[in-house]
């Protein structure tokens, strides 16, 4: 599982750096998709750990 948690966030950060750098955008104008990177995948990790937390009662 936390295979998982670390690697959604560095697939998604490596896709994002990806489309910036093959559409010729600096790490800097590419900061905020970074930034929705994060919040998405620490709400993904949250969702897993309630879920693994309310299934092992």
């Amino acid at each position: 599982m936390l295979k998982i948690i670390v690697l959604i966030p560095l697939i998604l950060s490596a896709l994002w750096l990806g489309y910036l750098k093959s559409n010729g955008y600096s790490l800097a104008q590419g900061k905020q998709g970074f930034t929705y990177i994060l919040i998405i995948s620490l709400v993904i990790a949250g969702f897993y750990t309630l879920m693994l937390y309310l299934t092992h009662l």
